[in-house]
């Protein structure tokens, strides 16, 4: 029975915050993926941000079969006693040699632990859907990408975004708006798969981080108005419910395979099969 090991983002504060929304927390919408795609699977979810948060040694997160970190608001370039916590999670994580796999602002604290650099992204976001995102050449052969097509489409929800990767990484995909979509980071004996997409998320719940970052997509300019952003996200709650509709993929300008969800979940998928 696998036991995966996986770590909360998000301050206590972000945490209620979201579960108010959503109903779970990131780390709880993470263990629920999870436990569909390994029904045996033992979790444990620890909030490596929190004062009182237990202090992991690398030998004991050696002792976990993977390691995952979540998504959040968390900006980790910010100097705050729980961006501090979460880096040296991340930082006793790669000590461990455990496996680890993250998604935004996860790859975002993977990328800073290594000594790579992230910044707020300049005069732009991006929301609701990633497009036409495209393999590198290292990336089309590396089986964190194993079955994607020539270039896809992922849910993604952020203003952050990797500037510089660190040393001992490689770029495994891009697209116009993010260089940094995929990575593969090597450092101080650890490896760890990220991407800049949510493969864990519902679309349903890309449509809440939608309407509670409204008023930020109006000032980006994504949007003209809340109403806007409002049609955007229904349209996005109609295709969770109606994955097959297909006057839905023309409105949203989407495929099948980001309707899918096995295929929006392939780069989990794919970490979880390089474990077992």
């Amino acid at each position: 029975m696998p036991h995966y090991l996986v770590a909360e983002s998000e301050t206590a504060e972000e945490r209620d915050a979201r579960r108010e929304h959503a109903g779970k927390s990131s780390g709880e919408t993470y263990a629920a993926t999870l436990k569909q795609l390994r029904p045996d699977a033992e979790i444990t979810i620890v909030a490596p941000a929190d004062e009182d948060a237990q202090v992991y040694s690398a030998e004991t997160i050696a002792a976990f079969d993977a390691v995952f970190v979540t998504g959040s608001p968390l900006h980790v370039y910010d100097d705050t006693p729980e961006v501090a916590r979460q880096l040296a999670f991340m930082r006793t994580v790669f000590a461990s040699r455990a496996r680890s796999f993250g998604s935004c602002a996860g790859l975002q604290l993977a990328v800073a632990a290594a000594g790579g650099a992230v910044r707020k992204m300049p005069d732009r976001m991006e929301a609701g859907i990633a497009r036409r995102i495209t393999a590198t050449e290292a990336g089309r052969s590396h089986p964190l990408l194993a079955g994607r097509a020539a270039s896809w489409d992922a849910p993604a929800i952020h203003g952050d975004e990797v500037e510089r990767l660190p040393d001992d990484a490689t770029l495994l995909a891009s697209n116009a708006v993010t260089t940094v979509q995929a990575a593969e980071i090597r450092h101080d004996g650890g490896i760890f798969w990220g991407v800049q997409y949510h493969p864990e998320l519902a679309l349903g719940e890309i449509a809440i981080a939608l309407r509670r970052q409204a008023d930020a997509l109006v000032e980006a300019g994504l949007a003209e108005d809340t109403n806007a952003v409002e049609a955007r996200a229904a349209l996005l709650d109609a295709l969770h419910e109606r994955p097959d509709h297909r006057a839905l993929y023309w409105s949203l300008g989407i495929d099948r395979e980001f309707a899918n969800e096995a295929r929006r979940r392939l780069e989990l998928t794919n970490f979880l099969e390089m474990l077992d």
